[in-house]
């Protein structure tokens, strides 16, 4: 039975679709918390209790305000929404701050590529600017937001995944696995606990 003086997030997730996504719907739904993961199709994960689905983006300021709106804080992975697209991801974060500030959701969680910020070296001038221009947006905003650099991932792990981290796993996965799952139990501790704001983040275990 959960606690009644933790606070219970009905937390909205953009670019659930990807393996931080699936270790993040993971944790929440251990900790009893409410997802709403905005997807493209309503039927492309299996229901479960505490996890609900929406059709959404973040393609225009209307869109994203609809998309976010019902929640209690945000967590958008701006990397799988765009995969090393430099030119969408602004414009994917300036609709998402728009259409937040349309509503009264204030705390946001940004994952993307934004170790570039912590040193340039490996990274294009183009990838500096997007990430420039993401902080410099956030900043001029309202919101209570934390910047968290993309961790290492792999392709295809859903959220029955991060029910078995300590069980019979494909050879290879267990690191992996286990990684996301303490990068996603981290963010969450971010939410529960206040932490990080105005914040850029690279956890690492």
């Amino acid at each position: 039975m959960k606690n009644a003086e933790t606070p219970v997030f009905k937390l909205i997730l953009l670019g659930g679709l990807s393996s931080l996504g699936s270790a993040l719907m993971a944790e929440l739904l251990k900790r009893q918390h409410e997802v709403i993961a905005v997807v493209d199709d309503l039927n492309i994960l299996a229901p479960r209790p505490g996890l609900h689905f929406k059709i959404g983006g973040l393609n225009s300021v209307d869109q994203a305000e609809q998309s976010v709106a019902g929640g209690s804080a945000v967590v958008c992975l701006l990397a799988a929404l765009a995969p090393d697209d430099f030119v969408a991801q602004p414009r994917l974060s300036q609709a998402l701050v728009a259409g937040m500030s349309r509503t009264t959701i204030r705390r946001l969680l940004l994952v993307g590529d934004f170790s570039v910020l912590d040193h340039s070296e490996g990274h294009s001038e183009q990838q500096r600017a997007c990430a420039d221009q993401i902080v410099d947006l956030l900043q001029r905003s309202a919101l209570h937001w934390t910047l968290i650099n993309t961790p290492q991932q792999v392709a295809g792990l859903g959220i029955e995944h991060f029910h078995q981290t300590h069980g019979t796993l494909e050879p290879g996965l267990r690191e992996p696995l286990q990684h996301l799952a303490r990068v996603a139990a981290a963010m969450i501790d971010a939410l529960e606990l206040k932490l990080h704001y105005g914040e850029h983040v690279n956890f690492v275990f």
